[in-house]
C-alpha cells in the first residue's frame, strides 16, 4: 500500500513482525494526518473510534469529522474517563454499541486516548466479531511511549490488574507529540515513569540523556519529545519483535517496577495512584530489592531517585496495609507455583527475571521506602 506523507519532522519506527508488522508515526502536528496515515494501511468502509469524555471534545470529535470527510461512515463512542472504565462491564456495553451501530467484520476500530481507551478499545477490536482491525492514537505520555506499543489489550478485574485480555497487534500507531500540550501536569509527569523504564532495563546512554535534558522535558519541548518518545518505541520495538507474547521472559524485563506497582494500584483502588506514579515507586522497591540481593550496588537506586524527583514523580510507597500489597502480589501474571519473580537490575540497562524471591526482603523493599 502506498504510504500517506506525515511531516518533515517526524519520526518512523517500524515493528516488525511478519505479516503483523506496523508503523509507529512520531512527531509534532501530525494528527491531522490521521485518516490518510489509517487509509495507507488497512481499507476503511466503517470506523468506529473509541475514546472518553476528556478526550473527545480536545482530539476524538476532531479526528472523527475528519475520517468522515474522507469518505468513511464513522461511529464514535465515548466512556467515561478513569481506570473504571477498562472493565468488563464497559466491554460489553461497548460490543453491544457496535452491534446497534452495525459494526462487521471489516470495521476498523480506532482508538483515540490513554493506556485505558488504548487498552479497551484494542480489547474490544480483538474480541468483536473474533476480531477487527485498529489503530491507536494515544494521547498520553505514558500511552504514546508504552501502551500503545506491542499489542497488549485487555480489562481489569476487580481485584486483579490486565488479567482478561489478548495480544492483538494495531494496524498502525499515530503519535503526535503536540497533544501532551493539554495533558495535566500529573499525568504527563506520570509519563515519564515509563521513559526512565527504557533507560533502567535497557539503555543506558538514554538515561544519561534524561538526566541531561530534564529542563527542557519539563517544558514540554517538541523536538526533545520526539527523540524521547522515538527512542522508547524502537526500545519497546526491539523487544515485542524478539518476543512478541512473553513466551522466552525477555518482554518480562518491560514489567521493570509493575509487581510492586501493579500490586500498590490494587490496593490502594484503582484510580488513587496513577499508574506511572506507582511505577515510579515500584520501580525503587524493586531496585532496593535488588540491592538486598547484592545485585547492584546503593548509587544505581539512587541515580533512579534523584532523575524520578526531578521528573516530580513520586518515590515513597503509598501507606496501606503491607499484607494485602503481598496478596496483590500473587495475583502478578509472573508468579509461578505460588513462588513470587520480580524484574530487577544488575546495572544500569540491564534487568533479569529474578525467581522465588524471599517474602521478606520484598517487604522490606517496601517498608525501607
Amino acid at each position: 500500500m502506498k504510504r500517506a506523507a506525515l511531516t518533515a519532522e517526524h519520526e518512523i519506527v517500524r515493528v516488525q513482525l511478519s505479516e503483523r508488522s506496523y508503523d509507529i508515526a512520531i512527531g509534532a502536528g501530525i494528527i491531522d494526518t490521521a485518516p490518510p496515515f489509517f487509509s495507507a494501511r488497512a481499507k476503511i468502509s466503517h470506523a468506529v473510534l473509541v475514546t472518553d469524555d476528556q478526550v473527545r471534545p480536545l482530539y476524538a470529535d476532531r479526528i472523527a469529522a475528519a475520517c468522515a470527510a474522507s469518505g468513511m461512515r464513522t461511529t464514535l463512542l465515548s466512556v467515561p474517563a478513569g481506570e473504571t472504565s477498562k472493565s468488563i462491564a464497559m466491554a460489553d456495553q461497548l460490543w453491544n454499541q457496535c452491534l446497534a451501530e452495525g459494526a462487521d467484520r471489516k470495521t476498523v476500530v480506532i482508538a483515540v486516548g490513554g493506556g485505558v481507551i488504548g487498552d479497551l478499545a484494542g480489547f474490544i477490536a480483538a474480541t468483536f466479531a473474533r476480531g477487527l482491525s485498529f489503530f491507536q492514537v494515544p494521547t498520553t505520555l505514558l500511552a504514546q511511549v508504552d501502551s500503545s506499543v506491542g499489542g497488549k489489550v485487555g480489562v481489569n478485574l476487580p481485584t486483579a490488574k490486565n488479567m482478561v485480555g489478548a495480544f492483538w497487534q494495531p494496524q498502525g500507531v499515530l503519535i503526535d507529540v503536540d497533544v501532551l500540550a493539554t495533558l495535566p501536569e500529573r499525568e504527563y509527569r506520570a509519563g515519564m515513569a515509563e521513559v526512565v523504564k527504557y533507560g533502567v532495563i535497557l539503555d543506558p546512554d538514554f538515561f544519561a540523556y534524561l538526566e541531561a535534558n530534564v529542563a527542557s522535558i519539563q517544558l514540554r519541548d517538541r523536538k526533545v519529545l520526539t527523540q524521547v518518545i522515538a527512542r522508547c518505541c524502537q526500545l519497546k520495538a526491539d523487544v515485542v519483535q524478539a518476543d512478541e507474547r512473553e513466551t522466552t521472559g525477555l518482554r518480562a524485563v518491560l514489567n521493570y517496577g509493575h509487581t510492586f506497582c501493579h500490586a500498590f494500584e490494587a490496593t490502594c483502588g484503582y484510580g488513587q495512584l496513577l499508574h506511572g506514579e506507582a511505577v515510579s515507586i515500584g520501580m525503587l522497591c524493586a531496585s532496593r530489592l535488588a540491592e538486598s540481593l547484592g545485585r547492584i550496588s546503593p548509587d544505581v537506586t539512587q541515580r533512579q531517585r534523584k532523575l524520578l524527583s526531578a521528573l516530580g514523580l513520586p518515590t515513597v510507597p503509598p501507606q496501606v496495609d503491607i499484607d494485602l500489597v503481598m496478596t496483590a502480589m500473587q495475583r502478578d501474571k509472573k508468579v509461578e507455583h505460588g513462588k513470587l519473580q520480580f524484574v530487577l537490575p544488575t546495572k544500569l540497562g540491564m534487568v533479569e527475571l529474578v525467581g522465588d524471591v524471599p517474602v521478606k526482603l520484598a517487604k522490606q523493599a517496601i517498608n525501607d521506602g
